[in-house]
């Protein structure tokens, strides 16, 4: 067998496994492999200005190809940066590997420049996480670490010393028994008919599905015809559920609508799929549930479940749909439809905005951003307000794309996964919807965008507030604080960035320079200056919000904000 460093073995089991990039800061703990990747044509080092950025964009190419992505960070503050993006990954179970440098293997202890333990710090946010410390444990070491990552569907870490990375060893050709290969996991037929028998006996039958809903679009579609049933999403499912789907009414939580409320609400039979839809006041408390989820450990924690079937969705539902007895009573169906419609237009009504005004609705920016982006384009959008708009108002076709930190709520993603997802898909209309804060937070990512000219294109929702924290006080009865952002004019940054910048606060001019910007042939920001004052209402208001509400407003005016109210009632209410 040749000798090889223990950096070009794990390079070459990166590149075996389908691995075409690897997101990163260079250091010198990171030379063994950075200066191994200079010297091939297989795979590239993408140089990020902020490893947490380079997470970001390895986690959106795994979800877009659902194969192995690949960050890396130098050691002690290189490869902590990585953490936030990591851990994001790892809880929207995305197959991600990061190669975490460390201090020279004898220093290790020492209490060393630099040091820190990563074995240790990504533990909780991996399925995988060794140190190699001497060569002959560099093959297993990265090939378990690849198969933990794919197998396991999260992250997996190798924390690798500067010094190791050199040493050689003899190697043996790769070998990943298990790359490319699925297995279907199916409940037993016992199991099978005793849920159809309880679904069977339902009078309101109503399916939650999320995003193990992936790949089972016509299942799902036979499943709620047979039941009558309307098909409520989760976030994460939209893009799976959403697309020609007649049975679909919308996304339930705190940035849904009231017809998926009640669809669920109303039911009296629910049949959960692929979801773990995590609040619980969204759930009825008397319905008899089935759900069926291909992760046993996530079958009754979020509400009690009567039949849980661990298996994949396709299948499972392939195996339930011959026991299921069509049904004829669509009155359950048709309210929830009926309720969908009506969403829908009161939705558009919003979506609007007066000639001369001096800022946008966001809304209205989003409806136009859906109306006018390509059939195929992906999406990303920061967590807050961002994430209302994008649920809300686009549209998932079966070709559009929808990523964000829908799991761990991190903000600061969209920008990095938007140019992860354009590398992986080159020539794809890439649409980032940005957040003020969020974009701020790593900004250092437009500079990213510029050295390697990725032509994503970037929408800020400017309201010069963590507007979303704003709602949250409202609702709690508190009045802002910490949450006003003096920004400057992103679309002037952007320029000086290198990227086309603009920025529109007229709503006359609005259309016209969304298409500019996405018709521009590079990168592009658009500076949207939207109300700070508009609130988005959750599908259902409780009596301690609305309470909540009240005393912010009589606060607000003990402390002599009462011209925030009228802007408030002008913004929301007066339309």
């Amino acid at each position: 067998m040749p000798k090889k460093s223990v950096a070009e073995i794990i390079v070459d089991t990166l590149v075996a496994a389908g691995v075409k990039r690897v997101f990163g800061v260079v250091g010198d703990s990171l030379n063994g492999i950075t200066d191994n990747i200079r010297t091939r044509d297989d795979i590239e080092f993408i140089a990020v200005r902020h490893e947490e950025g380079g997470a970001f964009a390895a986690g959106a190419e795994a979800h877009l190809t659902g194969d192995l992505a690949v960050c890396a960070g130098s050691c002690g503050p290189g490869n902590t940066h990585l953490i936030n993006g990591l851990y994001d990954c790892h809880r929207s179970r995305v197959p991600v590997l990061a190669i975490a440098a460390q201090i020279p293997n004898v220093e290790i202890g020492t209490g060393y420049f630099q040091e820190t333990h990563p074995e240790r710090l990504f533990r909780e946010c991996s399925h995988y996480c060794e140190l190699i410390s001497v060569p002959e444990q560099a093959v297993r070491t990265i090939e378990s670490a690849v198969a933990a990552a794919l197998g396991q569907r999260g992250v997996a870490v190798v924390v690798l010393p500067g010094d190791v990375a050199y040493l050689e060893i003899e190697a043996p050709d790769v070998l990943l028994p298990t790359h490319g290969r699925r297995s279907a996991l199916r409940p037993s037929d016992t199991d099978i008919k005793q849920a159809a028998e309880l679904l069977n006996a339902g009078e309101k039958v109503t399916i939650l599905a999320g995003i193990g809903c992936a790949g089972a679009l016509d299942e799902l579609v036979h499943a709620a015809a047979a039941l009558q049933a309307p098909v409520v999403h989760a976030l994460r499912g939209k893009e799976h559920v959403e697309p020609g789907n007649p049975y679909d009414v919308g996304l339930t939580g705190l940035l849904g609508m009231p017809a998926a409320y009640h669809a669920l609400m109303d039911a009296d039979t629910i049949l959960m799929l692929g979801t773990d839809f995590p609040y619980r006041q969204f759930y009825p408390e008397k319905a008899r549930v089935v759900q069926v989820d291909i992760r046993p450990e996530n079958i009754g924690r979020r509400t009690r479940v009567e039949i849980g079937l661990a298996g994949d969705v396709a299948e499972t539902l392939r195996q339930l749909l011959p026991h299921l007895t069509p049904r004829t009573d669509r009155a359950h169906l048709e309210e929830a439809q009926k309720r969908h419609r009506d969403d829908d237009a009161h939705l558009a009504e919003l979506a609007t905005g007066d000639a001369g005004d001096t800022s946008l609705h966001p809304q209205h920016v989003a409806r136009l951003l859906d109306e006018i982006a390509a059939e195929n384009a992906i999406f990303t959008c920061d967590v807050g307000t961002p994430t209302i708009w994008a649920a809300r108002y686009l549209h998932m076709n079966g070709q559009r794309r929808l990523i964000g930190s829908f799991v761990h709520g991190s903000m600061a993603n969209a920008v990095s996964q938007a140019y992860g997802a354009a590398l992986v898909e080159p020539g794809r209309q890439v649409i980032a919807m940005c957040g003020d804060g969020g974009l701020a937070m790593l900004l250092s990512e437009l500079l990213t965008i510029r050295q390697h000219k990725i032509p994503v294109k970037i929408i800020v929702f400017n309201n010069s507030a963590l507007s979303f924290v704003e709602l949250e006080m409202k609702a709690a009865g508190i009045l802002e604080y910490g949450t006003e952002l003096d920004n400057p004019d992103f679309g002037a940054l952007a320029t000086a960035a290198g990227l086309k910048g603009f920025r529109v606060s007229d709503p006359a001019d609005l259309e016209s320079v969304l298409r500019q910007a996405l018709a521009h042939d590079g990168p592009a920001l658009v500076d949207a200056v939207v109300k700070r004052q508009e609130l988005s209402m959750p599908p259902s208001i409780e009596l301690k919000q609305a309470q909540g509400f009240g005393l912010y407003a009589l606060k607000a005016l003990m402390n002599g904000k009462g011209s925030e109210l009228l802007e408030v009632a002008k913004t929301n209410l007066f339309r």
